[in-house]
């Protein structure tokens, strides 16, 4: 089951509020840019937000991505990014942008193609540990491994040195805009730009399988070996469970490693020391990159940080939650991951952004989106940094859903910490079409969220 906070702690956390109206942006099409770096249709771009300003909306957000922009080794294109940014300012609004340091393609919703820089991919060809493993030995190239995070593979730099490249470029070129127009950096931190492993790999995956653990590139390998015999136990080294089924298995209780019936299963020491690992890691890397940002972009800027994690809600009214582990947070055996991965974005005073808030439960997998939503926000509130959210899947497709439109604005409306900010998940010719009112339902969802 969850993992709850203390109660001495939960009353206070319900009588905290928002101070002021929630900021309501619209996240941008992923072909927002060209793939030399130029803006995509201009003019549309223009219309399309003169016609979210005219719905209420405070702000747009974009992904940068590290494929378009870093096309040489530090030689940063940001043509296109500059012009949206002049266009977003002509209508005094803010710019989200997102440092997407993984490929467009290959996850729920994504229209686009848009690969890590080639000069990263060719280092992949020669050596596919780069990339997140899974126990086949499959490589997910959509983002690099944590384990290579230190490493001088790419041109005598270390990812780690690549993105404060980045961010340094980033600073230098849009500071005129900071923080009046761009006034937040999320900070992508994996697949999909969210802090977590490629468990659910989406050419091998499908609704609801608990996914598979990615330690198997040989760098993750070697660390697992180190800790293992560090702690005693050089046996469990070798690798993940070897009993943890595959990325379509269902229920968990089906696999030895997250049922109640082996000795080495989730709850036993093996498993706490494995799951205890494999988050942890997840954590130090996300930790490494947000003191980067910060570095960058300090409080006193006045620019956001913020990082996104994924809205696991399948599986998640189990013991076990399975599907949550092989995505590395372990939120089983009496750990609240969402509470740990708050900690460690309030050392960098970053904001917890979340998923899936127009999720309601509907009984298959053991999936609990509201609990699960309701476990980040308490986590948040917990260590006082703000809470930010977004839809996980389109709303009006072609006509909006106001059921779901209401579900995030009953999550907004509860009074647990400081919800700062909400997102729609995306922009499209249907979001803004008077067709079936969508319009009209959009924009009063904006005014709704604003008297919040």
């Amino acid at each position: 089951m969850a993992r709850t906070l203390p109660t001495v702690a939960l009353g206070l956390l319900l009588l905290l509020s928002a101070a002021s109206a929630i900021h309501v942006s619209v996240m941008l099409s992923l072909t927002t840019m060209r793939p030399d770096g130029t803006l995509n249709n201009p003019d549309k771009v223009k219309n399309d937000i003169a016609r979210l300003k005219s719905a209420g909306v405070d702000g747009v957000m974009v992904d940068v991505w590290w494929g378009i922009v870093e096309q040489q080794p530090k030689q940063y294109i940001w043509t296109g990014y500059l012009q949206l940014a002049q266009i977003v300012q002509s209508f005094n609004m803010t710019l989200q942008v997102v440092a997407s340091f993984h490929q467009c393609g290959g996850n729920v919703g994504d229209t686009c193609n848009t690969p890590l820089p080639s000069w990263v991919t060719s280092v992949g060809n020669s050596n596919p540990d780069i990339f997140y493993k899974d126990s086949n030995g499959s490589p997910d190239v959509e983002y690099l491994s944590l384990g290579v995070d230190n490493l001088p593979l790419f041109g005598g730099r270390s990812p780690l040195q690549i993105y404060s490249d980045f961010f340094e470029s980033f600073r230098a070129n849009f500071g005129g805009y900071m923080p009046s127009v761009i006034d937040e950096v999320q900070v992508g931190l994996g697949p999909a730009g969210e802090l977590r492993y490629p468990g659910y790999q989406s050419d091998k995956w499908s609704y609801c399988g608990i996914g598979a653990f990615q330690c198997y590139d040989k760098y993750m390998l070697a660390d697992l070996a180190s800790s293992a015999a560090a702690a005693g136990h050089p046996e469990w080294g070798h690798g993940g469970p070897n009993d943890a089924g595959s990325y379509n298995s269902k229920p968990p209780q089906s696999t030895g490693f997250f049922s109640g019936n082996t000795n080495d299963n989730f709850a036993s020491p093996y498993g706490d020391f494995f799951l205890g690992w494999y988050s942890q890691k997840l954590i130090d890397h996300g930790a490494a990159i947000l003191n980067l940002a910060r570095k960058s972009f300090p409080v006193s800027s006045g620019v956001n940080i913020a990082a996104k994690v994924s809205g696991i809600h399948w599986w998640y009214d189990t013991d076990s939650h399975a599907a949550e582990c092989t995505a590395g947070y372990y939120n089983t055996d009496q750990n609240n991951a969402y509470l740990t991965l708050a900690k460690m974005f309030s050392n960098n005073t970053v904001t917890f952004d979340f998923t899936c808030l127009e999720m309601t439960a509907d009984q298959s997998c053991n999936s609990d989106p509201q609990a699960l939503v309701r476990q980040t926000r308490l986590a948040a509130a917990a260590v006082n940094i703000p809470f930010s959210g977004e839809n996980a899947l389109e709303i009006c497709t072609p006509q909006c859903d106001g059921n779901k439109f209401n579900q995030i604005i009953n999550v907004a409306s509860q009074r647990i910490g400081l919800f700062t900010q909400f997102t729609y998940l995306r922009l499209t010719d249907n979001l803004i079409s008077d067709n079936y009112g969508n319009f009209n339902t959009f924009r009063n969802f904006v005014s709704r969220m604003h008297s919040l």
